[in-house]
């Protein structure tokens, strides 16, 4: 327990000067030292970050400055989660840089989400499919967050935002032609989330991860 505190109070004292620098830059020193300290004293306490690799540095650095609006986003799931039977999981968690809730924030049933550094809903992650999907599926997502930094949230929220009413349309135009093969819902789920870029990136990791188990 006292490694964990030392580690949390260490990260979040680094994090709070790394975020008040990047915040300084559009004139939110303060919020932006808040939010990089709550990251790395949490991060820190749960010893999310391998600190022996490259990758574990650059996830700490690019959460406490380039990618704050997304590691801000990332503590309503904390919350949500530490404050309902979220079901933290250590085994997916530590040294991983990122943070796994078998349940907590859940945006859509079955369906984990992932925000900032953050993955909910991962399910029972005593299942081999459930531990995948977030190592080969949201881990992606979590790193699309970080190098995308603040353009993440308007690029994946943007094509949603586009691509809805889009389907709507053409969905439209097919009812009136007198097709009725596709359910309304089922035809914006495609454009907007199986359809969308960042997603078939996922996708496409995760079926490639599993090409390379199978051999």
């Amino acid at each position: 327990m006292n490694e964990r505190v030392l580690e949390a109070a260490a990260i979040g004292a680094v994090g709070a000067a790394l975020g008040a620098g990047a915040g300084t830059i559009i004139g939110l020193t303060g919020p932006a030292a808040a939010v990089a300290a709550s990251n790395g004293a949490i991060s820190g306490f749960r010893q999310i970050y391998e600190w022996t690799s490259r990758k574990g540095r650059v996830a700490f650095v690019l959460d406490s400055t380039w990618a704050l609006v997304t590691t801000a986003a990332s503590l309503v799931p904390q919350l949500v989660g530490m404050l309902t039977p979220g079901e933290y999981d250590e085994s997916l968690s530590k040294r991983s840089n990122r943070h796994v809730y078998s349940r907590g924030f859940v945006v859509r049933r079955n369906f984990a989400v992932t925000v900032g550094n953050v993955v909910s809903g991962a399910g029972d992650t005593s299942d081999e499919g459930r531990r995948r999907l977030v190592t080969d599926h949201e881990d992606v997502h979590v790193w699309q967050s970080r190098l995308m930094g603040p353009f993440f949230p308007i690029v994946y929220l943007g094509w949603m935002a586009i691509m809805a009413p889009v389907a709507v349309v053409g969905w439209l135009r097919r009812r009136i032609a007198g097709d009725r093969s596709t359910s309304l819902w089922a035809a914006v789920d495609r454009r907007a989330y199986w359809q969308h870029p960042l997603e078939q990136q996922a996708y496409l990791r995760a079926s490639r991860a599993s090409q390379a188990r199978s051999g």
